[in-house]
């Protein structure tokens, strides 16, 4: 047994399966999106699905992330522990983990209609190309943004066969979300991304990152305002939207000065907004019904 763990353990740490940060970030809002697609009532098999397909697919994009950034990771403080940095595992490893997981995460969709398989291919494509971004362009946020929000408008498609407005509206909302939480886990890493020459949002927005990043959090608010009120919910959402915004203005104190780890927990602490929001649906299709 404890060799079966001393082989497993490289790769669970390559899929950061011992830091379900990643999966909690991804999952409250493909549950939340779930939720609102199925007006609370969401079906077992979906729900089922959708669980398992955000941890196996951030498991994967785990992999894929190490084996693009290879050659880097020693470089930097927060990530030359990482397998391949180490030498633990080899390249191919990664690429084998990022198959065989994409290959599970296949069987799953399977499972469901046509329209939710065909969407299913678009977020192969983003978990696939997002890690190489940070070469090319400053905004490599922008598309981890649509690579966790890609889950949004499949929870429609599986669950109503159709994706509406509103589910795009969603896709926004987590497309400025998660440039926030992202960018406070890139201002971690900024003086270390900039001797690997790393590009991220952290590097572009440079000493008015805390500014910019108050102006995200704001649309992020505002975004989810109008989905409120386009969906007539009621004041147990708008009571999640609080504690949110609440939780923003926290995380911009603890990263006031820009120390790395202070950064580091204003990341984490997205968690507590992704579980306010959620809550609050479930809160709000349970005892207000479905409006």
């Amino acid at each position: 047994m404890n060799k079966i763990n001393r082989a497993l353990d490289p790769y669970i740490r390559l899929m950061r399966l011992d830091r379900p940060i990643g999966i909690l970030l991804l999952m409250w809002p493909t549950l939340s999106a779930l939720w609102i697609a199925a007006e609370g009532r969401p079906d077992p098999l979906v729900l089922v699905v959708f669980v398992l397909g955000v941890i196996i697919m951030r498991s994967a994009g785990c992999a894929i992330n190490d084996f693009a950034d290879r050659n880097v990771d020693g470089m930097v403080w927060r990530t030359n522990s990482r397998p391949l940095a180490t030498g633990e595992l080899k390249a191919r490893h990664a690429v084998m983990a990022f198959v065989l997981m994409a290959l599970l995460a296949l069987g799953l969709v399977l499972l469901l209609n046509t329209l939710t398989i065909l969407l299913s291919l678009v977020a192969l494509v983003l978990a696939a190309s997002y890690p190489f971004m940070k070469r090319y362009t400053y905004l490599p946020q922008l598309f981890l943004g649509m690579a966790f929000g890609w889950a949004i408008p499949m929870a429609f498609a599986a669950q109503t066969e159709s994706v509406p407005v509103i589910a795009w509206l969603l896709f926004l909302a987590n497309i400025i979300w998660t440039t926030v939480y992202d960018t406070f886990y890139a201002m971690a890493d900024r003086e270390d991304d900039l001797l690997a020459g790393i590009k991220s949002t952290a590097v572009l927005f440079g000493d008015d990152d805390l500014k910019i990043q108050g102006l995200l959090q704001g649309a992020y608010i505002v975004v989810m305002l109008l989905i409120g009120q386009q969906l007539e919910l009621s004041v147990f959402y708008y009571l999640g939207l609080l504690i949110a915004a609440g939780l923003f203005v926290y995380q911009q104190y603890l990263s006031r000065h820009r120390e790395p780890k202070a950064c580091l927990r204003a990341f984490l602490n997205n968690h507590y907004v992704g579980l306010a929001i959620f809550a609050s649906l479930v809160l709000h299709y349970l005892l207000a019904g479905s409006g």
